[in-house]
């Protein structure tokens, strides 16, 4: 079984917009959450973290997003990044099934910022990453 990245959402109120995406991943949360909540993990596949202090109020730096804080932090579970000029990226896993994970992503950011077309395709990179190992 591989990974997929299911239909994204967006949404906008006044100015701030909302996208949201469900990816399924065939592995477990303990293989999902490096990606997600490490340095080199968020690199592979998304952006490189300059500065990621992985803790609550933990400061965070991603290139070409901006500099920021750790808003929410619960091991295996939420990594959540607001980061000035780049919004707030939340990244929600959840176990699926026996072995598989569900990550449930928010991605909340005023004027311009990711698009649904770039988000997929991070994923679908994040999802042959973790289907590879």
């Amino acid at each position: 079984m591989t990974g997929s990245v299911e239909q994204g959402t967006s949404v906008t109120h006044g100015n701030t917009h909302i996208l949201h995406f469900l990816v399924r991943l065939p592995v477990p949360v303990e293989r999902v959450w490096p990606a997600l909540a490490g340095a080199e993990g968020l690199a592979g596949w998304f952006t490189e973290a300059e500065v990621l202090e992985p803790r609550l109020d933990g400061k965070v730096a991603l290139r070409g997003l901006g500099s920021g804080r750790v808003t929410a932090w619960d091991v295996e579970r939420v990594a959540e990044y607001t980061v000035e000029g780049g919004g707030r990226i939340r990244f929600h896993l959840e176990r699926d099934g026996d072995t598989g994970t569900c990550l449930r992503f928010r991605h909340e950011f005023r004027g311009e910022g990711g698009t649904e077309a770039s988000w997929r395709a991070r994923f679908e990179r994040m999802v042959e990453i973790l289907d590879g190992t």
